[in-house]
């Protein structure tokens, strides 16, 4: 990112790891700056974020001020967001979820910010009971990790807003801690491209998995590979592409990819499969690239099966990739990790399982029990080695 990004000065004490790093300048975090700087132009820009690399190098993204404006003043409409509220998260600061919307939301909104460093249940429960916490961000490890402790979760039930978002949450989960708080999480999808497009607004239909509609000043569209809209029957699964003013600039130093990555008509691709239903509410099957599974002439969603073994009392991860088969072009294989309470679970009665949950097309032809699932920094599921394992 150093190396790519340019930089030419470091704020603050070096990573503890060798680096060639620019001109480093200590920085006193208990001190108070006196400058006064003009507010800049909606267009210049406001900084350069990595994505997480998924399925690729990592690339700059290059987000303007009036992005991050227009995100969080959506955010705000949509979550009925005020300096009443009192934000709590343990979310690390070097993505999305984290920095812009968990610290740059606060400061935009003028709410206060409880930061637990980790995003432990404990500490969410003490930021609640103690500080008064009203909205709780995090991610589905993190609110599965809530629903396994009663206690802690019980401390949030005086909440206004449990948000969910990075992947979709199991409807288990989702469950637990809809009877554990008495508040159904909500959730919302975006990335560091768009930031965040689509959420449940505080007055909407909460449902395990689907993100709501896109806010204010945003606009949706699933295609199909022709390009022409899916039928918005909520199984129909194609391309969702995006425009508004909360999406990017480009990808710094790229600007062949940054071409491929909008339409002829102006819409940014976002390279996720999406489902779309009558009230426009949105489901993310996952990543094209990785996530959309064509089996027997069927797309399935990676997502979608992913969901419904985590929904088996067994199951503690899940991921699912489509691998070469020679008669149904590829099959549906899911790596699980087996929680540690249970014994005896087996492959046949996990994919009977999703196949009384779903179409019986979507059923994992092979389930393989694994130890555990390789993730990158950001925690997300590395599924190129899986299907290269």
């Amino acid at each position: 990112m150093l190396r790519d990004s340019g930089a030419a000065l470091w704020l603050g004490s070096p990573p503890a790891a060798e680096a060639e790093l620019p001109e480093r300048v200590p920085v006193d975090l208990a001190a108070r700056s006196a400058s006064d700087w003009p507010t800049p132009s909606p267009d210049a820009t406001a900084m350069i974020m990595y994505t997480s690399g998924t399925t690729g190098s990592p690339k700059g993204v290059v987000l303007p001020h009036r992005a991050l404006i227009a995100g969080l003043d959506g955010l705000a409409d949509a979550w009925v967001w005020t300096p009443h509220d009192v934000l709590v998260h343990g979310l690390p600061l070097f993505h999305v979820h984290g920095l812009i919307l968990g610290v740059l939301g606060a400061l935009r909104v003028g709410s206060p910010l409880v930061h637990t460093v980790r995003p432990k249940p404990v500490s969410y429960a003490k930021a609640a009971t103690e500080q008064g916490g009203t909205m709780f961000f995090g991610v589905p490890t993190v609110w599965s990790r809530i629903a396994a402790d009663a206690d802690s979760a019980r401390a949030l039930r005086g909440a206004r807003l449990l948000v969910s978002g990075s992947a979709a949450l199991p409807p288990s989960v989702f469950r637990d801690v809809l009877g554990l708080t008495g508040l159904a999480p909500l959730e919302r999808y975006g990335m560091t491209e768009t930031l965040i497009t689509v959420a449940v607004r505080a007055d909407g239909e909460r449902r395990a998995g689907w993100v709501g509609v896109p806010i204010k000043g945003v606009e949706t569209r699933v295609v199909d590979d022709a390009g022409q809209p899916v039928a918005a029957d909520g199984e129909t699964i194609g391309d969702l592409q995006v425009r508004g003013a909360t999406v990017f600039d480009g990808y710094l130093g790229r600007p062949e990819e940054t071409a491929k990555s909008w339409t002829d008509d102006g819409w940014f691709r976002t390279g996720d499969a999406a489902v779309i239903d009558a009230i426009g509410y949105h489901r993310i099957v996952g990543r094209r690239s990785s996530d959309l599974i064509k089996s027997g002439g069927y797309r399935v969603g990676a997502g979608e099966v992913e969901a419904a073994l985590l929904d088996h009392p067994a199951v503690a991860e899940a991921a699912v990739v489509g691998l070469p088969d020679a008669d149904l072009g590829q099959r549906i294989v899911a790596f699980v990790v087996v929680s540690g309470v249970a014994t005896g679970v087996t492959e046949r009665e996990l994919i009977d399982h999703v196949a009384g949950l779903l179409s019986v097309h979507k059923r994992p032809r092979e389930v393989r029990l694994v130890d555990s699932l390789p993730r990158n920094a950001m925690g997300k599921v590395q599924k190129a080695l899986l299907v290269n394992s």
